[in-house]
Protein backbone atom coordinates (compact mmCIF):
# COMPACT_ATOMS: atom_id res chain seq x y z
CA UNK A 1 0.00 0.00 0.00
CA UNK A 2 3.28 2.70 0.98
CA UNK A 3 4.62 1.58 -2.55
CA UNK A 4 0.91 2.87 -4.19
CA UNK A 5 0.74 6.39 -2.66
CA UNK A 6 4.63 6.76 -3.17
CA UNK A 7 3.65 6.25 -7.11
CA UNK A 8 -0.01 8.22 -6.82
CA UNK A 9 2.34 11.36 -5.32
CA UNK A 10 5.16 10.66 -8.16
CA UNK A 11 2.46 10.92 -10.14
CA UNK A 12 1.04 13.34 -9.27
CA UNK A 13 4.31 15.49 -9.02
CA UNK A 14 4.64 14.76 -12.57
CA UNK A 15 1.90 15.95 -13.49
CA UNK A 16 2.26 19.03 -11.78
CA UNK A 17 6.29 19.69 -13.47
CA UNK A 18 4.86 18.78 -16.83
CA UNK A 19 2.40 21.56 -17.07
CA UNK A 20 3.55 25.01 -18.05
CA UNK A 21 3.74 27.39 -15.41
CA UNK A 22 2.39 30.04 -17.60
CA UNK A 23 -0.85 31.46 -19.09
CA UNK A 24 0.17 32.41 -23.01
CA UNK A 25 -1.49 31.27 -25.36
CA UNK A 26 0.80 29.63 -27.90
CA UNK A 27 0.80 30.55 -31.20
CA UNK A 28 3.82 29.57 -33.43
CA UNK A 29 3.70 32.10 -36.41
CA UNK A 30 6.66 30.69 -38.29
CA UNK A 31 5.43 27.17 -39.82
CA UNK A 32 6.28 26.15 -43.04
CA UNK A 33 4.48 23.12 -45.14
CA UNK A 34 7.60 21.42 -46.19
CA UNK A 35 9.12 17.79 -46.93
CA UNK A 36 6.65 15.36 -44.69
CA UNK A 37 4.83 18.21 -43.01
CA UNK A 38 1.62 18.57 -45.47
CA UNK A 39 -1.80 20.42 -44.36
CA UNK A 40 -3.15 17.28 -43.08
CA UNK A 41 -0.16 16.75 -40.89
CA UNK A 42 -0.18 20.44 -39.95
CA UNK A 43 -3.71 19.86 -38.42
CA UNK A 44 -3.01 16.66 -36.60
CA UNK A 45 0.25 18.65 -35.12
CA UNK A 46 -1.54 21.50 -33.77
CA UNK A 47 -4.37 20.12 -32.34
CA UNK A 48 -2.61 17.03 -30.85
CA UNK A 49 0.31 19.77 -29.25
CA UNK A 50 -2.74 22.42 -28.45
CA UNK A 51 -0.51 24.80 -30.32
CA UNK A 52 -2.18 26.89 -33.01
CA UNK A 53 -0.07 27.76 -35.64
CA UNK A 54 0.86 30.54 -38.50
CA UNK A 55 1.44 28.47 -41.62
CA UNK A 56 3.94 30.59 -43.82
CA UNK A 57 4.56 30.76 -47.56
CA UNK A 58 8.26 31.34 -48.63
CA UNK A 59 7.92 34.21 -51.00
CA UNK A 60 11.06 35.98 -52.62
CA UNK A 61 13.76 35.03 -55.48
CA UNK A 62 14.49 31.86 -56.38
CA UNK A 63 11.57 30.17 -53.71
CA UNK A 64 8.10 29.37 -53.78
CA UNK A 65 6.14 32.34 -54.55
CA UNK A 66 7.55 34.76 -57.11
CA UNK A 67 4.48 36.59 -58.43
CA UNK A 68 0.96 38.16 -57.50
CA UNK A 69 -0.72 35.51 -59.33
CA UNK A 70 0.71 32.43 -57.22
CA UNK A 71 -0.04 34.80 -53.61
CA UNK A 72 -3.71 35.01 -54.72
CA UNK A 73 -3.27 31.29 -55.95
CA UNK A 74 -2.40 29.94 -52.87
CA UNK A 75 -4.15 31.82 -50.64
CA UNK A 76 -7.44 30.34 -52.44
CA UNK A 77 -6.27 27.53 -51.75
CA UNK A 78 -5.20 27.81 -48.02
CA UNK A 79 -8.93 29.18 -47.33
CA UNK A 80 -10.50 25.73 -46.91
CA UNK A 81 -8.23 26.07 -43.24
CA UNK A 82 -9.18 28.92 -41.53
CA UNK A 83 -8.28 27.19 -38.45
CA UNK A 84 -4.68 28.72 -39.30
CA UNK A 85 -3.36 32.30 -39.73
CA UNK A 86 -1.72 32.68 -43.32
CA UNK A 87 1.32 34.29 -43.26
CA UNK A 88 3.92 35.65 -46.04
CA UNK A 89 8.06 34.91 -45.46
CA UNK A 90 9.53 38.18 -47.30
CA UNK A 91 12.53 36.29 -48.55
CA UNK A 92 15.85 38.51 -49.31
CA UNK A 93 15.88 42.04 -49.98
CA UNK A 94 14.32 41.47 -53.73
CA UNK A 95 10.61 41.05 -52.42
CA UNK A 96 9.08 44.82 -52.41
CA UNK A 97 10.24 44.67 -55.87
CA UNK A 98 8.11 41.52 -56.67
CA UNK A 99 4.64 41.94 -55.10
CA UNK A 100 2.26 44.45 -55.07
CA UNK A 101 1.22 45.66 -51.98
CA UNK A 102 -2.32 44.82 -52.40
CA UNK A 103 -1.29 41.04 -52.86
CA UNK A 104 1.40 41.58 -49.44
CA UNK A 105 -2.02 42.61 -47.41
CA UNK A 106 -3.74 40.01 -48.25
CA UNK A 107 -1.98 37.88 -45.78
CA UNK A 108 -2.79 37.96 -42.55
CA UNK A 109 0.66 39.01 -41.29
CA UNK A 110 4.25 39.29 -42.58
CA UNK A 111 7.56 38.71 -41.70
CA UNK A 112 11.22 38.86 -42.95
CA UNK A 113 14.63 38.18 -41.38
CA UNK A 114 18.42 39.84 -41.83
CA UNK A 115 19.77 36.20 -43.16
CA UNK A 116 19.96 37.39 -46.66
CA UNK A 117 21.64 41.04 -47.73
CA UNK A 118 24.29 42.04 -49.73
CA UNK A 119 27.45 43.45 -47.95
CA UNK A 120 29.54 46.57 -48.64
CA UNK A 121 31.34 44.76 -51.17
CA UNK A 122 28.26 43.71 -53.40
CA UNK A 123 28.06 40.36 -52.32
CA UNK A 124 24.79 38.61 -51.29
CA UNK A 125 25.01 36.84 -48.31
CA UNK A 126 22.85 33.90 -46.84
CA UNK A 127 24.56 33.54 -43.53
CA UNK A 128 23.14 30.05 -42.76
CA UNK A 129 24.71 28.47 -45.96
CA UNK A 130 28.67 28.74 -45.32
CA UNK A 131 29.91 28.88 -48.84
CA UNK A 132 27.77 32.50 -49.46
CA UNK A 133 28.59 34.17 -46.48
CA UNK A 134 31.84 36.55 -46.66
CA UNK A 135 33.43 37.44 -43.48
CA UNK A 136 36.70 39.69 -44.10
CA UNK A 137 36.57 41.02 -40.30
CA UNK A 138 34.19 39.66 -38.10
CA UNK A 139 33.82 42.80 -36.08
CA UNK A 140 32.88 44.18 -39.06
CA UNK A 141 30.43 42.13 -40.29
CA UNK A 142 28.82 41.71 -37.48
CA UNK A 143 28.48 46.25 -37.01
CA UNK A 144 27.02 45.63 -40.63
CA UNK A 145 24.69 42.51 -39.75
CA UNK A 146 23.46 45.19 -37.05
CA UNK A 147 22.66 48.13 -39.18
CA UNK A 148 21.26 45.58 -41.98
CA UNK A 149 18.53 44.69 -39.23
CA UNK A 150 17.86 47.96 -37.96
CA UNK A 151 17.63 49.17 -41.73
CA UNK A 152 15.03 46.20 -42.56
CA UNK A 153 13.33 46.71 -39.32
CA UNK A 154 12.58 50.60 -39.96
CA UNK A 155 11.96 50.60 -43.61
CA UNK A 156 9.82 46.73 -44.85
CA UNK A 157 6.66 46.90 -43.99
CA UNK A 158 6.98 43.55 -42.25
CA UNK A 159 4.75 42.74 -38.90
CA UNK A 160 7.48 40.66 -37.47
CA UNK A 161 11.49 40.14 -36.96
CA UNK A 162 12.40 36.31 -37.19
CA UNK A 163 15.33 34.58 -36.51
CA UNK A 164 16.49 37.54 -34.44
CA UNK A 165 19.82 37.92 -33.24
CA UNK A 166 21.11 34.59 -35.80
CA UNK A 167 24.46 34.45 -36.61
CA UNK A 168 26.35 32.64 -38.97
CA UNK A 169 28.13 29.06 -37.85
CA UNK A 170 31.69 30.72 -37.57
CA UNK A 171 30.04 33.38 -35.19
CA UNK A 172 27.69 31.47 -33.30
CA UNK A 173 29.76 29.63 -30.53
CA UNK A 174 30.25 33.48 -29.15
CA UNK A 175 27.24 34.68 -29.32
CA UNK A 176 27.17 36.98 -25.80
CA UNK A 177 30.33 37.91 -27.45
CA UNK A 178 29.00 39.25 -30.73
CA UNK A 179 25.42 40.37 -29.18
CA UNK A 180 26.57 43.59 -26.94
CA UNK A 181 23.98 45.20 -25.76
CA UNK A 182 24.53 48.42 -27.66
CA UNK A 183 23.87 46.17 -30.61
CA UNK A 184 21.22 44.59 -28.73
CA UNK A 185 19.58 47.82 -28.03
CA UNK A 186 20.32 49.32 -31.45
CA UNK A 187 17.80 46.06 -32.90
CA UNK A 188 15.33 46.41 -30.32
CA UNK A 189 14.88 50.14 -30.17
CA UNK A 190 13.92 49.78 -33.79
CA UNK A 191 11.74 47.36 -33.67
CA UNK A 192 9.99 49.38 -30.65
CA UNK A 193 10.04 52.85 -32.60
CA UNK A 194 8.54 50.88 -36.13
CA UNK A 195 6.15 48.35 -33.86
CA UNK A 196 7.38 45.35 -35.28
CA UNK A 197 7.22 42.46 -33.10
CA UNK A 198 10.25 40.31 -32.25
CA UNK A 199 10.29 36.42 -32.84
CA UNK A 200 10.86 34.27 -29.90
CA UNK A 201 12.63 30.97 -32.18
CA UNK A 202 12.16 27.91 -31.13
CA UNK A 203 14.60 25.76 -33.23
CA UNK A 204 17.67 28.63 -33.26
CA UNK A 205 17.14 29.05 -29.30
CA UNK A 206 17.27 32.92 -30.32
CA UNK A 207 17.36 35.34 -29.06
CA UNK A 208 18.96 35.16 -25.60
CA UNK A 209 17.43 35.75 -22.41
CA UNK A 210 19.08 38.43 -21.76
CA UNK A 211 18.02 40.24 -25.51
CA UNK A 212 14.31 38.99 -24.46
CA UNK A 213 14.21 40.98 -20.77
CA UNK A 214 16.27 44.37 -22.60
CA UNK A 215 13.27 44.00 -25.61
CA UNK A 216 10.13 43.72 -22.54
CA UNK A 217 11.89 46.47 -20.57
CA UNK A 218 11.90 48.44 -23.94
CA UNK A 219 8.49 47.96 -24.67
CA UNK A 220 8.93 45.44 -27.81
CA UNK A 221 6.18 42.75 -28.29
CA UNK A 222 6.88 38.73 -29.64
CA UNK A 223 5.83 36.21 -31.26
CA UNK A 224 6.99 32.42 -31.20
CA UNK A 225 7.94 30.90 -34.07
CA UNK A 226 9.93 27.58 -35.38
CA UNK A 227 11.08 28.19 -38.33
CA UNK A 228 10.59 24.14 -38.99
CA UNK A 229 12.02 21.90 -41.82
CA UNK A 230 9.69 18.92 -41.66
CA UNK A 231 7.40 17.61 -39.55
CA UNK A 232 10.03 16.01 -37.13
CA UNK A 233 9.72 19.26 -34.43
CA UNK A 234 9.08 19.74 -30.79
CA UNK A 235 6.25 22.05 -29.15
CA UNK A 236 7.61 25.56 -28.23
CA UNK A 237 9.72 24.50 -25.71
CA UNK A 238 12.30 27.23 -25.73
CA UNK A 239 10.23 30.14 -26.22
CA UNK A 240 7.98 28.43 -22.70
CA UNK A 241 11.14 28.84 -20.94
CA UNK A 242 11.66 32.47 -21.92
CA UNK A 243 8.02 33.54 -20.98
CA UNK A 244 8.93 32.07 -17.74
CA UNK A 245 12.56 33.37 -17.23
CA UNK A 246 11.36 36.98 -18.82
CA UNK A 247 7.88 36.91 -16.50
CA UNK A 248 5.97 37.46 -20.28
CA UNK A 249 2.23 37.53 -19.89
CA UNK A 250 -0.21 37.66 -23.56
CA UNK A 251 0.06 41.01 -23.23
CA UNK A 252 3.69 41.11 -24.47
CA UNK A 253 2.99 38.81 -27.41
CA UNK A 254 1.54 40.37 -30.81
CA UNK A 255 -1.54 38.07 -32.48
CA UNK A 256 -2.18 39.09 -36.41
CA UNK A 257 -5.79 39.46 -37.38
CA UNK A 258 -7.73 37.25 -39.86
CA UNK A 259 -8.48 38.48 -42.85
CA UNK A 260 -11.79 37.40 -44.49
CA UNK A 261 -10.87 35.50 -48.02
CA UNK A 262 -13.21 34.25 -50.71
CA UNK A 263 -13.88 29.90 -50.32
CA UNK A 264 -11.77 27.87 -52.27
CA UNK A 265 -12.83 27.01 -56.12
CA UNK A 266 -10.78 24.46 -55.98
CA UNK A 267 -9.04 21.56 -53.38
CA UNK A 268 -5.78 21.99 -55.51
CA UNK A 269 -2.95 24.19 -55.45
CA UNK A 270 -0.52 24.10 -58.62
CA UNK A 271 1.69 26.42 -56.32
CA UNK A 272 4.91 24.47 -55.56
CA UNK A 273 5.00 25.20 -51.69
CA UNK A 274 3.88 21.71 -49.97
CA UNK A 275 0.47 23.25 -49.20
CA UNK A 276 -1.42 20.63 -51.46
CA UNK A 277 1.20 18.02 -51.51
Amino acid sequence: MRSLYLFLALAFLWSCNSQPSHNVELIDLHIHLKEDLTIDEAIKKSDAEGVRYGIAANCGLGFPIQTNDEIFEYLEYMSQFPQFYIGMQAEGREWLEMFSSEAIAQFDYVFTDAMTFTDSKGRRNRIWIDEETWIDDEQQFMDYLVETSVKIISNEPIDIFVNPTYLPAQMADRYDYFWTEARMQKVIDAAVASDVAIEINNRFMIPSEKFVKMAKASGAMFTIGTNNIDKNFPPPHFAEEMIVKCGLDNSDFWTPEMKKRTAAKSSNCSVRCGACS
